[in-house]
């Protein structure tokens, strides 16, 4: 790989993803893996792109979570605490009950695009 590194790598929500890809489009035609990852992203449910930025924010700095951890709540909209205990199964600090209840509060008071 001549010429090609990684300068630099943060996690960003799909609906962000999603926005890039369709900016692209716009100006280019998306070849299969581009149209594929396009069709993809379009299946989910997903908070609109500032909405998505502002969550991201308020869980990384109100609830001292990783950006990674974040993007994936974002990205799943997990709809009960068992679906976010999922996600916290694998994350080396724990959440307990009462966070994960306020997390699922904050979630429930942005709107959901299907």
């Amino acid at each position: 790989m001549i010429g090609k590194n990684i300068i630099d790598s943060e996690p960003i929500p799909r609906v962000k993803v999603k926005e890039v890809i369709e900016e692209f489009s716009e100006e280019n035609e998306l070849n299969y893996e581009q149209n594929v990852t396009l069709n993809h992203l379009a299946r989910f449910k997903r908070y609109s792109v500032e909405d998505a930025e502002e969550l991201m924010e308020k869980l990384v700095n109100d609830f001292n979570l990783r950006p990674k951890v974040a993007v994936h709540i974002i990205d799943l909209v997990p709809q009960d605490l068992a679906d976010l205990r999922l996600i916290f199964a694998k994350e080396p600090t724990k959440i307990d009950n009462d966070e994960m209840k306020k997390i699922l509060e904050l979630l429930e008071q942005y709107d959901i695009i299907e």
